[in-house]
């Protein structure tokens, strides 16, 4: 049997994906149920219990398919960049409404009509998708309305097709989102994280966790001794992390130590980071 890493393909002794079969052992093999995240953010888990490991998240509107559901847990791969995990079960629907949007803000409200003085009824992340099936206007503000009669702000939103020009500006607009372990969206973020959900505004699917970037994305290059080869866009790994270049010394990364995204000089971080960690491992350029 090849061996295949269980992050990105659904498998374990007793059960796995039926697409695998004849490629990993298990005792049973399964076709995977389509469902649809309904929840704003939905943590995906190393293990069913609700004190198991955060690995990555799925956004409202995110398609997965279901291999298993048991005692409120859902064991499921997610469709868009192929991770495997365990959700709640409360987070799953039917996949109604083809979506038509995607949230462009890095955060926004779900209003329960169209009017901003009503309280809220959710919120969604940059990257969340949704079916625009109406439009309204009250005192000046344009609403998109949803089919469940929920209304975002309309400039809060683009069509799917629509991509942004430039990543690295899909990233800035990060700067002081909190550092989450696992996160992947406007309420909380880490540092693959950010690198996934901006080239994923821009057009660009990229796989999720640093050492899969580091594998993957782009063309590998030395930029120098002193760096000085590096443009804005290049990427900058460490053992577990990366950093997106701004222009050629300056970086943007959701760190640990400032426990936001925040801005920070690359010979510095290179410094303070190799006290810990050691230098670069390598550097891409999408």
């Amino acid at each position: 049997m090849t061996a295949r890493d269980a992050r990105l393909h659904a498998f374990r002794s007793d059960l796995a994906d039926a697409r695998l079969k004849g490629e990993v052992s298990a005792d049973r093999f399964v076709a995977g149920r389509p469902a649809r995240i309904t929840a704003a953010v939905a943590d995906l888990r190393k293990a069913p219990r609700p004190d198991a490991g955060v690995n990555t998240q799925a956004l409202f509107g995110d398609d997965v398919l279901v291999f298993e559901d048991a005692e409120g847990w859902a064991w499921v791969q997610a469709e868009r960049d192929g991770y495997v995990g365990y959700v709640a079960d409360n987070v799953l629907g039917p996949r109604e409404h083809a979506p038509t949007h995607i949230v462009s803000a890095p955060r926004t409200f779900l209003y329960p009509g169209p009017d901003l003085r009503f309280p809220i009824s959710g919120q969604l992340s940059m990257g969340s998708t949704v079916t625009v099936a109406g439009a309204a206007e009250t005192r000046g503000t344009h609403y998109a309305l949803l089919p469940s009669g929920q209304a975002v702000i309309a400039r809060h939103l683009q069509p799917l097709a629509e991509v942004a020009d430039d990543y690295v500006t899909v990233a800035e607009s990060f700067l002081g989102t909190p550092y989450l372990w696992g996160g992947v969206s406007g309420f909380g973020i880490d540092c693959s994280g950010l690198v996934q959900l901006s080239m994923r505004m821009a057009g660009k699917e990229v796989l999720r966790d640093t050492d899969m970037q580091s594998a993957s994305i782009g063309t590998r290059f030395e930029p120098g001794p002193d760096f000085s080869g590096l443009e804005r866009g290049d990427l900058v790994f460490w053992k577990g992390h990366v950093a997106i270049m701004t222009d050629a010394k300056d970086m943007i990364h959701a760190n640990g130590h400032t426990m936001l995204v925040s801005r920070e000089r690359l010979k510095e971080a290179v410094e303070r980071i190799g006290y810990l960690y050691g230098g670069p491992t390598g550097f891409r350029r999408p």
